[in-house]
């Protein structure tokens, strides 16, 4: 008998099952160990605070091999436009760059930062549309040799 005529299939349309997601995460997690170093991805992160220590601004990501991501770039709205982001993203890629990074690279959405980026020097991988109208997803590339 086919093993396939005992199969069920569930779908689930607004929800991921803890369980089963989880079954998920730890398989492809365990795949993914076996076929590359992932122990060797480190955090990196960059942080701005006001004299008080309130944290006005971050840059979060990590490294791997030559490889740095910066994941999350935020500066608190009232002190945007200060170049705050600039410095932080200058920063996270010094840090980088001391870890044996060449390149860093970023995804962005259309109506979060590209034209911040691209004036960081940083280029155009991969646009993607489709999320909603008018959006675009930004893959973006800065080779740190550049700097």
């Amino acid at each position: 008998m086919d093993d396939s005529a005992r199969l069920t299939w569930h779908e689930h349309e607004d929800s991921v099952p803890a369980e089963p997601g989880l079954v998920v995460d730890q398989g492809l997690g365990d795949a993914n160990e076996a076929a590359a170093p992932l122990h060797e991805v480190r955090p990196m992160s960059c942080f701005v605070h006001k004299a008080d220590g309130h944290v006005i601004g971050g840059a979060v990501g990590r490294r791997w091999g030559r490889c740095g991501e910066l994941q999350q770039l935020w500066v608190d709205a009232s002190q945007r436009r200060q170049g705050l982001g600039a410095q932080l993203v200058r920063r996270f890629e010094d840090l980088a760059r001391r870890h044996g990074c060449t390149q860093v690279y970023l995804e962005t959405f259309s109506f979060q930062a590209p034209r911040f980026y691209r004036a960081l020097g940083y280029r155009e991988l991969a646009a993607i549309d489709g999320f909603a109208p008018g959006i675009v997803k930004f893959t973006m590339l800065h080779p740190l040799n550049d700097a």
